[in-house]
């Protein structure tokens, strides 16, 4: 099984811009740009980590390189996390969206196509793409969650790896800060209104389907349009390696969202 030490070493290229939205030194996003002209379709990334030290935005870049030589611009963000000044509640949260909403005005300078963006997300990341993509500030056409948290107070009963990290970020258990809970948890926030792509690692022991089964039922009875695909043999950190088979299911997934934009930016 990989660990997290194993996706940042991979191969990736540089970005051709890293775009501040805020005055931290953890408040950008690593803009990678395909090749030709054009208005690009976009992929907006969030790494996980538990919002914590465990990961930063060199954990995404590999597969973030591999969908942008896809045919997708690649919008890679770094927030502050719950180690760093500014990180936690609410400061986590704020640069989540801030970061995602970032694209805006990063579209008036680059070759960006606001009309046809997905965000993506693993791990605590999944529950930021879900959170960031329901309340964007422009039509988001889905959010992928790979290996995802959708369900915060779930998690924190549960929180296997990330041990008190999901308490910290939150700054509370749910029953001390339901407020807060009910503010950012995609499962307290159903329906999202937006096509959501669940992918699962089967041998995952951080975010093991089962433990979010409740959530994907709860979501398609809300009228979310959701596929949930479990990936065989995949652990938590498989699902981020571009080599393995769940790579090939995210493109698949991303091209049915973008749908006949995506293929017409590829002529």
């Amino acid at each position: 099984m990989l660990t997290r030490n194993d996706i940042p070493v991979l191969p990736s290229d540089p970005p051709v811009a890293r775009v501040a939205y805020g005055a931290d030194p953890n408040q950008f996003a690593d803009l990678r740009l395909p090749a030709g002209t054009g208005k690009w379709p976009i992929v907006a990334i969030f790494h996980g980590g538990c919002w914590a030290e465990f990961a930063d935005a060199t954990y995404a870049a590999p597969v973030a390189t591999a969908l942008t030589r896809e045919g997708w611009a690649t919008w890679n963000v770094e927030y502050r996390r719950i180690h760093q000044p500014g990180g936690g509640w609410p400061g986590t949260f704020d640069d989540a969206a801030r970061g995602l909403d970032a694209l805006r005005e990063a579209a008036r300078e680059h070759r960006l196509d606001l009309s046809r963006v997905v965000v993506i997300g693993h791990s605590a990341g999944g529950q930021l793409a879900l959170w960031t993509a329901a309340q964007a500030s422009f039509s988001v056409r889905g959010a992928v969650s790979i290996g995802g948290l959708p369900d915060l107070a779930v998690f924190a009963a549960n929180p296997g790896s990330c041990e008190d990290r999901v308490l910290r970020v939150m700054g509370g258990s749910p029953a001390e800060v339901p407020d807060r809970y009910a503010l950012v948890s995609p499962a307290a926030r159903l329906p999202l209104r937006i096509p959501q792509v669940l992918l699962w690692g089967e041998l995952d022991p951080i975010a093991p389907r089962r433990l979010f089964a409740e959530y994907e039922t709860r979501a398609a009875a809300a009228g979310d349009p959701v596929a949930s695909i479990e990936i065989p043999g995949a652990g938590h950190h498989e699902l981020m390696h571009p080599d393995f088979d769940s790579y090939k299911v995210l493109v698949s997934e991303l091209q049915r969202l973008c749908g006949a934009a995506w293929q017409a930016a590829r002529r």
